[in-house]
């Protein structure tokens, strides 16, 4: 059994004992079902749709649960959002959120796990974009069906949630080449071809739709993504692509 395969059925049959009855369904998004999950590299990316709120003591215990199982998950561990069915179809945006998790938020948790708990929830762009994964090319683990969860995403929301991502693009580069390279390769298939990709999918469509000269920093960021190698770009050939790629997607717009 490989390690998605084990969190992912460790992480749906935990998920059952403490959520109980309240639990609609689990839903797999990411790299783990576009055909491009990579141990070294990839998170595990889940959805939970819940049918109401979650008391605070329930939550402790689902976190307790997640921080556990993310020490056996990848090095980029375990991201999910806790979601209540209602929120979901129809959609609203931004969308609320009950609970959420990434290794970005793992020294808070266990630092201070009442403070976490009592913080964790709002309302998340970023939603709408694993909305339409899932819709389009998600998974359900556990629970209802796709569609009886989920409807298709408003074209405007799902733009706007991938834009946030990369509106920075230019002074946000040079921190994180590779997931800035490729995720503006997506975003202009999106905006010009209307293809909803990964960001190896994006890095393979810009070989084909990005000018020649620019060719070396994708397959420089593809590299990466597919291993733990990190990239050294020309910092101003970086700059310049980032400069070029948002002009290209804002004239589609």
């Amino acid at each position: 059994m490989d390690i998605l395969d084990a969190v992912t059925r460790r992480f749906v049959a935990q998920s059952g004992e403490i959520l109980k009855d309240a639990l609609i369904g689990i839903y797999l998004h990411g790299s783990a079902v576009m055909g491009c999950f990579h141990e070294k590299t990839s998170d595990i990316d889940f959805i939970v749709v819940v049918n109401a709120s979650i008391p605070d003591e329930i939550k402790r215990r689902y976190m307790d649960m997640v921080v556990e199982l993310n020490a056996h998950a990848p090095k980029k561990g375990i991201e999910l959002s806790v979601v209540r069915e209602e929120v979901c179809k129809p959609f609203i945006y931004p969308t609320p959120f009950e609970l959420h998790f990434s290794i970005a938020h793992l020294q808070w948790y266990r630092t201070d796990p009442e403070d976490y708990i009592r913080k964790m929830h709002g309302l998340d762009k970023d939603l709408a974009a694993h909305f339409t994964i899932i819709y389009h090319r998600g998974k359900c683990l556990w629970g209802k069906q796709i569609t009886d969860v989920f409807e298709e995403i408003d074209q405007k929301f799902y733009f706007d949630s991938i834009w946030s991502d990369i509106e920075n693009a230019e002074t946000d580069i040079l921190a994180n080449p590779a997931y800035i390279i490729l995720n503006l390769c997506r975003v202009l298939a999106y905006a010009k071809d209307g293809l909803i990709l990964s960001k190896q999918e994006g890095g393979d469509w810009g070989l084909g739709n990005v000018p020649e000269k620019y060719h070396d920093l994708i397959l420089q960021a593809l590299a990466e993504y597919s291993s733990d190698a990190a990239m050294k770009p020309d910092e101003g050939c970086a700059c310049e692509y980032a400069a070029y790629m948002l002009e290209q997607i804002r004239s589609l717009q």
